[in-house]
């Protein structure tokens, strides 16, 4: 139980850091925060909450993965610029952009007939 407990504390010290070391992790959670709030006014189906919470999780994900991913290549890389280094950089920073375009678009396919209908009933 100790070593369970033990793993969930490394986990949290490595959210607590992707938090305070990546600007595109705040940005991100700030965005979870009022899609949130959004869900709470337009009061959201379950089916629509259980898809932000599964592509807001992907996105999360994604960013720890991307962040861990430059500390390694950072930490092991022997010069300045190395463009495999970059390549590699480069291609997890696109696993976040496209979990993130792919929620933006969810987002919009939720919150549009909700949005609509609250303009239409002014």
């Amino acid at each position: 139980m100790a070593r369970l407990l033990k793993s969930f504390e490394y986990a949290g010290r490595g959210l607590l850091e992707m938090i305070r070391s990546q600007m595109n992790a705040r940005i991100e959670l700030f965005i979870l925060t009022v899609v949130m709030i959004a869900g709470f006014v337009f009061k959201i189906r379950v089916n629509e909450w259980i898809t932000i919470i599964l592509v807001s999780g992907l996105v999360l994900a994604a960013e720890a993965f991307n962040s861990a991913i430059e500390n390694l290549a950072n930490a092991i890389s022997l010069r300045q610029f190395d463009s495999k280094i970059k390549k590699i950089k480069d291609l997890a920073a696109s696993g976040v952009l496209i979990s993130a375009v792919c929620a933006f678009v969810i987002g919009l396919i939720i919150f549009i007939p909700y949005i609509v209908r609250f303009f239409v009933s002014l």
